[in-house]
């Protein structure tokens, strides 16, 4: 297929849903009309086949994972998704992988209010660049700078799925259950409503890069340290039947791609957040005012942290 029979079969399947998009696929650019009084987060992600997701992944995850990941990221600032754009270098455009990737990313979205509004299409090694855009209140974006000393630190969903899903991949055709479980935790991962948790956490983050790395960019911005308990990391019943427990620990403290919402907030806080989420919400550790991360079990016996540096990719 062509660049231009694509655009114009993304432009017959991408009617702009949103009353806001004044104009979607098919110009120089799209335009849009922020609400009055909203500010708009931006995040952009760029995914790579063999570095970001395995190279045989079927379109129709790999353009689910692209949108999940950057709507997190909107989570994560406390903003709701409103308008996304796809950029696409692939080696060729073959019309129905595009439509399962289009499915896919549509799948993600749900029944969210967002309209995808554009991109760009290039030939070379398969990358999808994502931008999204959210709108958030003034001053009322979530940080990562906002934690306070006594602050509860809690977590969303399951943490350590993704990671074992990973691990997992290559033998997938014989997975077990429990093992399937994983690997579509991995290819299909959640993105939370965080922007339900606006006025009641005092920071959040993303859970992309391991629980141990996102968690440290909240105590480094915000000035502070914190003490977790590692048995308190909720897992889903999944890994728990999986994995033994050392392997569980570890694969929950620093593995990544859960895309899970990691949050702190006041005590006084908690059965609102609770309550105004459509997931549970664990409480794992607490704030504290010397720096530095402190794992400890729930004997209270230290837990010997082996990495916490998280994804880097330029180590």
């Amino acid at each position: 297929m062509r660049e231009f029979a694509l655009v114009d079969r993304l432009a017959q399947r991408l009617n702009p849903q949103r009353a806001d998009t004044r104009l979607g696929i098919g110009d120089d650019a799209a335009l849009i009309a922020p609400p009055p009084g909203q500010e708009l987060a931006i995040t952009t992600d760029t995914l790579i086949a063999g570095r970001h997701f395995p190279s045989d992944t079927a379109a129709f995850d790999i353009g689910y994972k692209a949108l999940a990941v950057n709507l997190s990221d909107l989570a994560a600032m406390g903003a709701a998704p409103a308008w996304v754009t796809i950029a696409l270098a692939a080696p060729e455009l073959d019309a129905d992988w595009c439509d399962a990737l289009l499915d896919g990313a549509l799948a993600a979205i749900g029944r969210a209010s967002v309209d995808i509004i554009g991109g760009d299409t290039t030939r070379g090694e398969l990358t999808l660049t994502i931008t999204a855009i959210g709108c958030v209140p003034p001053s009322a974006a979530l940080r990562r700078s906002g934690a306070r000393v006594g602050d509860l630190i809690a977590v969303t969903g399951t943490l350590g799925d993704a990671a074992y899903g990973l691990q997992c991949w290559d033998a997938r055709a014989s997975a077990s259950p429990d093992q399937q479980a994983c690997i579509a935790r991995l290819t299909r991962p959640s993105w939370r409503t965080g922007w339900a948790l606006r006025g009641l956490a005092s920071a959040a983050i993303d859970v992309s890069d391991g629980l141990a790395a996102d968690l440290g960019h909240i105590l480094n911005a915000s000035g502070v340290g914190a003490c977790v308990n590692i048995d308190a990391l909720p897992a889903s019943p999944a890994l728990a039947r999986a994995c033994d427990r050392d392997q569980r620990r570890q694969l929950q403290f620093a593995g990544g791609d859960d895309y899970e919402l990691c949050i702190t907030l006041a005590d006084s806080a908690l059965d609102s957040a609770r309550a105004a989420l459509d997931c549970p919400l664990t409480v794992i550790g607490r704030v504290e005012a010397e720096a530095g991360l402190r794992v400890v079990d729930r004997e209270e016996r230290p837990w010997a942290v082996e990495d916490t540096r998280g994804w880097d990719h330029f180590a």
